[in-house]
């Protein structure tokens, strides 16, 4: 049997079928001088709609590329290491990969935050025109490097909802107490605001929102949230969100590891991660809107749009945790300096292309 007939007929596809299954069908023997060993971790829930199914795809998608020469194991969290333990798991070697929000990490050094998202931050598309031509990447790769890691993005999560509340939120006043599940920068922002951040996995969330831990939380869109039936415990679903305008998706790897792959193995790994960039922006934005139609007419969610005093009051918060955190060192402030330039460009053109389109498109269709 012919090689590319026999990657074929072994369903590659395993990688999403159960924890630590090796994503392809070849037999050891025939690929003993040649096979790489690749083990990815994850800080989602296995099969978790958008961020753990396109992980599972982006681990699969690098095993059928390589025609199973690259043997892929896909661990969801829980399964190998806690969500949280991840980055630690990859920078020691213990794993190849992982695949994250890299904003989980800002312990570690707040410069990590930008590559995820920060308030009042960049959307998908500015977010892409800085890291591919506007030195993010090499900013991240210098970032990254520091942890003996190798960063590239691996999906994006668009412009996400402001979140889960169990009251209307009709001031700034309305945050002070409030406990709020919300990571990152945008967990500093509520802090400013009087409320007490928690930064918790997707798969704690639920049980702490019901049992009334958890005043508020965000975690990501209609498509996701619907999934963790946050509409059983919180009933006010805010829009949109500060905290999370174009969240990056990052697939972290030992830098070891990756210095160790031929030229082009490390461009394999690269077209693999775009695709999933394109296909996972595509899927979330595919979904949302029906999620949220389900969540309005099925559940009896109240949507609600934060005011604008409100917004302000988001905006002048996160001005003060940007000087804060760019205070950190010199290469968070270097960091800091390219996001703020990406923002004023890209965001400037934007305003005219995309966003300038797009309202008089939708005012003039009525919609």
């Amino acid at each position: 049997m012919k090689r590319r007939a026999f990657v074929s007929s072994a369903g590659l596809g395993g990688v999403a079928a159960g924890a630590g299954v090796v994503a392809s069908g070849f037999p050891r023997p025939a690929i003993a001088q040649e096979r790489i060993e690749m083990n990815i971790v994850s800080t989602w829930p296995r099969d978790f709609p958008g961020l753990g199914t396109g992980a599972q795809r982006l681990a699969r998608n690098i095993a059928d590329l390589s025609e199973g020469r690259i043997q892929v194991q896909y661990f969801a969290a829980g399964e190998r290491v806690g969500a949280f333990d991840a980055f630690d798991e990859v920078a020691s070697g213990n794993a190849q990969a992982y695949h994250g929000a890299d904003y989980y990490w800002k312990g570690k050094h707040p410069a990590f935050s930008y590559f995820t998202t920060v308030p009042m931050g960049l959307t998908y598309t500015e977010a892409a025109s800085w890291l591919h031509f506007m030195g993010g990447q090499e900013l991240w790769d210098e970032l990254a490097g520091e942890f003996g890691l190798k960063n590239l993005s691996a999906g994006n999560s668009g412009v996400q909802m402001g979140g889960w509340f169990n009251k209307e939120m009709e001031s700034p006043d309305d945050f002070k107490g409030l406990k709020m599940r919300i990571p990152g920068l945008g967990g500093d922002v509520i802090s400013k605001l009087g409320g007490s951040p928690v930064s918790l996995p997707g798969g704690q969330i639920y049980e702490n929102l019901v049992s009334g831990a958890l005043d508020a939380t965000e975690w990501v869109g209609p498509w996701n949230d619907y999934f963790l039936k946050f509409y059983e415990a919180a009933k006010y679903y805010y829009w949109p969100g500060m905290h999370e305008p174009g969240s990056i998706l990052s697939f972290g790897m030992n830098k070891a590891f990756w210095d160790g792959l031929s030229a082009n193995d490390q461009m394999l790994i690269r077209a693999c991660c775009s695709i999933e960039n394109d296909f996972g922006m595509a899927e979330f934005n595919a979904n949302n809107g029906v999620y949220l139609d389900k969540l309005i007419n099925e559940h009896g969610v109240a949507l609600r749009e934060f005011n604008d005093d409100i917004y302000e009051a988001f905006a002048a918060a996160a001005e003060e945790v940007f000087e804060e955190t760019r205070q950190h060192g010199d290469l968070t402030n270097r960091v800091h300096e390219s996001f703020l330039a990406a923002r004023k460009g890209v965001g400037g053109w934007m305003k005219l292309a995309d966003v300038g389109y797009s309202v008089k498109r939708n005012r003039g269709l009525g919609l």
